[in-house]
């Protein structure tokens, strides 16, 4: 029988994430491409009934085609595969005749939220879970997209592969996992069918405990989850993220642990990352986590992208979401929240050596400076492995939490709710030059403010309108009185 405590830590962890806690799980940590994409590939290719396969970005290159290939072999043994990726995520690497090709072999493929006419902002909500799901008898919880980048030397003029993290599921949680692919596709089109989306009661297949956090705009279960592990962690909190942007209520509870005398690092890309402007802002708050004791190290590799994080060989954390408030409240996520001991000193022991690969980024007579790396990186090359493509890509993805963050300091300038930090005054200056460009051009061409604002408030208007047409005979029918029963003859009303 659980201790009264241990029953109300479950409960407060199961309220913040919004997840129960699933026992009688075996669970596999996957590092890198090379134990993740040999892993998909072996499901795949052993299932009978259905596959749900859902990533950011599935590329049509050798690793994207190797895994169409399958899911079109898949599809010829009688397999149902349904195939979900995000629109914005693959509209510049994945041309349209790759997703026809995997149609006409009888794969179903849904594209996540396309612009819309009647949603104009729609698309700043993107899909960016990773998972499969096979036969409801395993399922995968990942941060890796399907991408040679993530494959590395073998096929990338020589560079690293993407150092990133997943985990394989087998028992009850799968059902959870199932699950969560079943709502998104949902919110993509017709749901699945009723074979699919329920896998009814999954036999224990190990000891480990578990949760499956699906996460949707605006829910922010993982930023809940996340905080309340950052006010319980007594000895450590380690965590990797590919694009930290933290939000202040999170940098408060990691700059509490630190002061409280836990040991929290944390590990993010270094001068290779994928979007360097992503790189400067998560830079820019190196100052205020520093001076609070908590370490931080910059990966010597070509990027590291895995979203994870361990606490006191206790708790971990696996999957899609990153530390920044685009990942927490504006996008489709999906993690698994991991309270096993074992697996946790595995997380660590992962950890410690990532470390070997990294720099550590020290305060030192006031200024930000970078121990030299313990040893070498791995690699020297610094090509480019997206391609012309992906260039395009990136900069809607940095525009993205660039403007979170610009955000963030304007409001804090405008409103006086706190103190703009001093770290924040690059950004600042930039919001500066910004705004004073926008007035020097309403002043000077005033119609060239006015055109682009016309257009997009009749957008807006229209929008609106194609919802309220939609909205209205629903509002009648729930307005129209409900008829009155008839009574038998001869019997008067009280």
């Amino acid at each position: 029988m659980p201790s009264p405590l241990r029953l109300l830590a479950d409960q407060a962890f199961s309220r913040a994430a919004g997840a129960p806690l699933v026992e009688g799980n075996d669970v596999k940590l996957l590092c890198d491409a090379r134990e993740n994409y040999p892993a998909w590939l072996e499901a795949i290719n052993a299932a009978e009934k259905w596959v749900h396969f859902e990533s950011y970005i599935l590329r049509d290159d050798i690793s994207g085609r190797e895994f169409a290939e399958a899911l079109v072999a898949a599809t010829k043994r009688g397999v149902h595969v349904r195939l979900l990726y995000d629109w914005l995520g693959a509209a510049t690497a994945t041309p349209w005749m790759f997703w026809a090709r995997l149609r006409k072999a009888g794969i179903d493929v849904r594209a996540f939220n396309p612009p819309r006419l009647d949603s104009p902002l729609g698309w700043l909500s993107r899909d960016h879970r990773k998972m499969i799901g096979v036969d409801g008898r395993v399922g995968f919880v990942t941060g890796l997209c399907v991408a040679d980048m993530w494959w590395g030397r073998e096929r990338n003029k020589g560079l690293d592969p993407w150092r990133d993290t997943g985990v394989a599921v087998r028992g009850p949680a799968v059902a959870d996992i199932e699950n969560a692919f079943a709502e998104v596709w949902a919110a993509a089109g017709p749901p699945l069918p009723d074979d699919e989306c329920h896998c009814g009661p999954i036999a224990p297949a190990g000891k480990t405990s578990l949760r499956v956090i699906g996460t949707k705009p605006s829910v922010g279960g993982v930023f809940r989850l996340d905080q309340l592990v950052a006010a319980v962690a007594r000895e450590r909190l380690w965590i990797t993220d590919a694009y930290f942007v933290g939000a202040s209520p999170y940098v408060q509870a990691l700059i509490a642990a630190s002061n409280d005398g836990v040991d929290v690092r944390m590990l993010v890309p270094g001068s290779r990352s994928d979007l360097p402007v992503v790189q400067r802002l998560t830079q820019s708050g190196y100052r205020q986590l520093l001076d609070a004791g908590i370490r931080i190290f910059e990966w010597n590799g070509t990027m590291v992208h895995a979203k994870t994080a361990v606490a006191d060989s206790r708790w971990a954390r696996v999957g899609s979401s990153n530390l920044n408030i685009q990942s927490w409240l504006g996008n489709w996520e999906l993690d698994v929240a991991i309270e096993d001991e074992a697996f946790a000193r595995q997380m660590e022991q992962a950890y410690l050596q990532d470390l070997q690969n990294a720099t550590e980024v020290v305060l030192t007579d006031e200024r930000v400076q970078r121990v030299p790396a313990p040893s070498p990186p791995r690699s020297t090359e610094r090509a480019n492995p997206f391609g012309r493509q992906g260039r395009s890509a990136r900069t809607r993805r940095a525009a993205t939490a660039g403007a979170l963050r610009m955000g963030r300091t304007f409001g804090a300038a405008l409103t006086a709710r706190r103190a703009v930090g001093a770290a924040e005054a690059v950004t600042l200056i930039w919001g500066i030059v910004l705004i004073a460009a926008l007035g020097a051009v309403g002043l000077q061409w005033p119609r060239g403010l006015a055109y682009p604002l016309g257009v997009l408030f009749l957008w807006i208007a229209v929008s609106w309108t194609i919802q309220a047409i939609r909205l209205w005979p629903l509002r009648r029918r729930q307005q129209a009185p409900e008829a009155a029963p008839k009574r038998p003859a001869g019997v008067d009303a009280a």
